[in-house]
């Protein structure tokens, strides 16, 4: 249609909106489906933080407020990274947005001149080439394979950077792979950054919380303090809270990046709900321990959904160290037919029959940037998890 912009044609709809739209569709058609495609906690969120919520209602605390954050939020983050990553910002260097893809977007927005560049490691999560095309840059894919545990090596980065080159956009633990980088993995990422003085970084750690095993996490100023002035740091309340409906993200950085990301937001969408400050703030501030609790089922989510999908036929699923997603290989399964007579030539093809012959709803790898695998969330209940499995394996099982 001529009247829309020419910049729409650069992008499409998010995949794993779209599979969890469809799958709610066939829901309401009586259909009996098992959704794994939405990146959402079961869990409902913490009752200090409903409190904290509904207190904030009844002072009255419901008019606008600044366009990047409550004082008391952004004194609140600065506090947060301070105590579990070792970082010192003042409050002018965070901002506050609806949900961390708000706070991505307008960093975007703030820094992109048409043809810079943007290297993304993939897999990657669907959001980040997208955004970075409407913001008039150009994604550069960096690939990471299931041999490297899907983790960017410093060859491929350094092959990836050019003098165009402006960000690179890092997530760990990583959606869709649950992948996280040690101290050295990531220490040996940062040797090559430091090489390349005009690319800067874009932390995406909003996964930070949700880690197993014995993992510890680090995000990239921490581990290499001399990219603190060229580092964004993102996160949100959104996973280790539970509190994706509440639309809270933020980030830390130099102070003129900060603002310019203001400029945008304030032209846009202004301040994120009143309400939900409030909540975040109480989130961040009030007692963490429900995280470990919340830890203890997701991991023995993932172990249950590993071994059972590597039970089945063609699939390879490796262990992730943190996040709730797993994203197995299906080279194994591809060329085959299914039993309903689905040709699966791809992993679209094989999320596309697994969905219409077992009602198990995944997304698809390709639209993560790495095929053939498909993505599997495991932040529903254990029940719903066996029952999927099971039926993947039934799926697997006839393909001939």
């Amino acid at each position: 249609m001529a009247f829309l912009s020419d910049t729409l044609a650069r992008v499409k709809p998010s995949p794993t909106i779209a599979v969890t739209t469809k799958a709610a569709e066939l829901k309401a058609e009586g259909r009996d489906v098992i959704g794994l495609g939405a990146g959402e906690p079961d869990f409902d969120t913490p009752d200090n933080i409903k409190e904290a919520a509904k207190a904030a209602i009844d002072a009255g605390k419901t008019k606008y407020t600044a366009v990047d954050g409550i004082p008391d939020l952004k004194k609140a983050i600065c506090a947060k990274f301070k105590r579990d990553n070792g970082l010192d910002y003042m409050p002018s260097q965070v901002t506050v947005g609806t949900g961390g893809k708000q706070v991505l977007y307008n960093a975007l927005m703030a820094t992109l001149n048409p043809g810079d560049e943007v290297v993304i490691p993939a897999p990657y999560w669907v959001s980040y080439p997208d955004m970075v095309l409407l913001a008039g840059g150009e994604p550069v894919i960096a690939p990471a394979t299931a041999e490297t545990a899907y983790k960017l090596t410093p060859d491929a980065l350094e092959a990836a950077i050019t003098p165009k080159t402006k960000w690179l956009i890092f997530n760990s633990p990583s959606n869709p792979t649950g992948a996280g980088y040690t101290w050295d993995e990531l220490k040996a990422l940062t040797d090559v950054l430091m090489r390349h003085p005009h690319v800067w970084v874009m932390s995406d750690d909003m996964y930070e919380h949700l880690v197993y095993d014995d993992f510890k996490f680090c995000t990239p100023a921490q581990v290499e303090p001399a990219l603190y002035d060229r580092t964004l740091t993102v996160n949100g309340v959104s996973k280790a809270y539970a509190m994706t409906g509440w639309r809270i993200g933020y980030a830390a950085g130099p102070e003129d990046v900060i603002g310019a990301m203001r400029k945008i937001q304030s032209q846009s969408t202004s301040n994120p709900c009143s309400i939900s400050q409030w909540a975040a703030l109480e989130a961040l501030s009030g007692p963490q321990d429900y995280i470990t609790e919340n830890n203890k089922t997701f991991q023995r989510r993932r172990d249950m959904v590993v071994e059972m999908l590597n039970a089945a036929d063609g699939v390879e699923c490796p262990v992730p160290e943190g996040a709730f997603y797993v994203y197995p290989s299906i080279a194994g399964c591809i060329g085959k037919t299914s039993a309903g007579g689905a040709k699966i030539a791809d992993d679209e093809a094989f999320a596309t029959a697994l969905l219409e012959e077992k009602g198990v709803a995944v997304v698809f790898g390709a639209a993560f940037g790495t095929s053939p695998c498909f993505r599997v969330s495991y932040a529903t209940s254990d029940e719903a998890l066996k029952d999927a499995c099971t039926r993947i394996q039934e799926f697997c099982a006839g393909l001939t």
